[in-house]
């Protein structure tokens, strides 16, 4: 992760705290993590995606909004780099970033690629929960 970005995701999160706000668990994608999360039977988003996709753009924020939701609070959010964790892109059964998968423990309950219409990416993530 770029430090730039570090910087302003740890800042967004000093300032979560301070408001109170709760926010789901997001990290870069590890198989650790990712098996963690299953273990324990955590509803978890892996998002696909790559800096220069105009479609991640848009869902980037749709996301953002979601995980600050109080239904999601216990959501984990992973996301792939489509560039560089092509191993991962590949055992996912991805071709193309902007792709958003979603999983209930180790069970997937659905996938999506190329949404940008945040009623549809919300009515997928909430697949997770259940």
């Amino acid at each position: 992760m770029h430090r730039r970005t570090l910087v302003i995701a740890g800042a967004l999160a000093g300032f979560m705290q301070v408001r109170g706000a709760s926010a789901a668990e997001v990290a870069p994608y590890t198989q650790q993590a990712f098996a963690a999360a299953q273990a324990e039977g955590k509803p978890i988003l892996v998002h696909i995606q790559a800096s220069w996709c105009p479609v991640c753009a848009k869902q980037r924020p749709i996301l953002g909004q979601l995980e600050q939701e109080p239904a999601y609070k216990s959501l984990v959010v992973l996301n792939v780099d489509f560039d560089t964790q092509k191993d991962i892109v590949r055992a996912m059964g991805a071709n193309k970033q902007s792709t958003l998968i979603v999983f209930h423990g180790k069970d997937e309950r659905g996938r999506s690629v190329g949404d940008s219409e945040a009623a549809t990416i919300q009515s997928l993530v909430a697949k997770s929960l259940t």
